[in-house]
């Protein structure tokens, strides 16, 4: 199963975005992160509408960012996306009337409500900023 990475990405853009003056296009996105420009479009559609970034269309147009990073959390972003499920197992339900299926179905939708609600918590508990931080107490530092 494939895993969705539009969390990561978009976090990288974002923090790019941040550390260098200017606007960056939808092209110079898509080239980051070899994808098409309207796939870079539609995602940050979804930013905008929530006003992490905005855009400007013509010459000289492109995203910028509308809030500091440090007011931008990772749950932000999780949410602006859509919410998208944070684990790629979950129940069967191939047999529903299975009293088998039923018991682990419970018991693995709770651990995985559980643990889904651990990770959400710790999103919101980081910002951009601190995401940025990082990036630069690296060794060669900097986005």
């Amino acid at each position: 199963m494939r895993h969705d990475s539009r969390l990561s990405r978009m976090l990288h853009v974002l923090i790019h975005m941040d550390a260098h003056a200017g606007r960056a296009t939808s092209d110079t996105i898509a080239q980051m992160l070899s994808t098409n420009p309207v796939v870079v479009r539609r995602t940050m559609a979804g930013l905008r509408d929530e006003g992490y970034v905005q855009s400007e269309k013509g010459h000289g147009g492109g995203w910028v960012l509308a809030r500091p990073l440090a007011a931008i959390t990772l749950l932000d972003i999780h949410r602006a996306l859509g919410s998208p499920s944070v684990f790629a197992i979950g129940a069967s339900n191939d047999h529903a009337e299975c009293l088998v299926e039923q018991a682990v179905n419970a018991e693995l939708g709770e651990a995985l409500r559980e643990a889904e609600a651990l990770l959400l918590a710790r999103f919101g508990r980081v910002t951009l900023a601190d995401l940025a931080r990082s990036v630069n107490a690296r060794p060669g530092g900097g986005a």
